[in-house]
């Protein structure tokens, strides 16, 4: 299965150079079967979102099997509806990154490093990337969150290093080109 089977953004072809048949660069392609492995090989995410610095969407990847939100759970619509949804994740991860990384500063605390809510309805983790961007995983209730928080370890060690400033550029249009 491509990591477009799994649910990550599709993308039309890029307007740059070097890119593959696909439309993509190997890099961008690399961080798309990276976020699908992340989504398929760990119990309970419901949906991932890589975000720029500067709060922009640049990855997402939301599983095709989605659980049902846990009953009784309000406003809960699963990964797919208009509550929960990646442009969702996006927007509240970039929030959430801003105000951690301000609280941190008053506080003389430091880079913050990862961000953990729970809810009665599940989990929101947030973990920065090297360069200022954000990893955002929504979770089921029931996920352990060890497993969440050691997979999305891999996966800012294994992207970090080559989201550089032209495949976040490749990235953010490749998603504007679907939006």
């Amino acid at each position: 299965m491509t990591a477009f089977s799994q649910g990550a953004t599709p993308v039309t072809p890029a307007r740059t150079t070097g890119v593959t048949a696909f439309g993509l660069s190997d890099e961008a392609r690399s961080l798309h079967w990276l976020l699908a492995d992340l989504v398929e090989e760990v119990p309970g995410v419901l949906s991932v979102a890589v975000v720029s610095s500067d709060g922009l969407l640049l990855l997402s990847s939301t599983p095709e099997h989605a659980p049902p939100p846990a009953p009784g759970v309000p406003g809960g619509r699963g990964a797919h509806g208009p509550r929960g949804s990646t442009a969702d994740l996006a927007t509240i991860v970039a929030g959430l990154g801003s105000l951690t990384t301000g609280a941190a500063a008053l506080m003389d605390g430091g880079a913050v490093k990862q961000t953990m809510v729970a809810m009665d309805g599940g989990g929101l983790f947030v973990m920065t990337i090297s360069d200022g961007s954000l990893l955002g995983v929504r979770t089921a209730p029931d996920c352990d969150m060890a497993v969440v928080a050691y997979h999305m370890a891999l996966f800012v060690g294994r992207a970090g290093h080559v989201l550089t400033p032209e495949l976040r550029r490749e990235l953010r249009q490749s998603v504007e080109a679907v939006g």
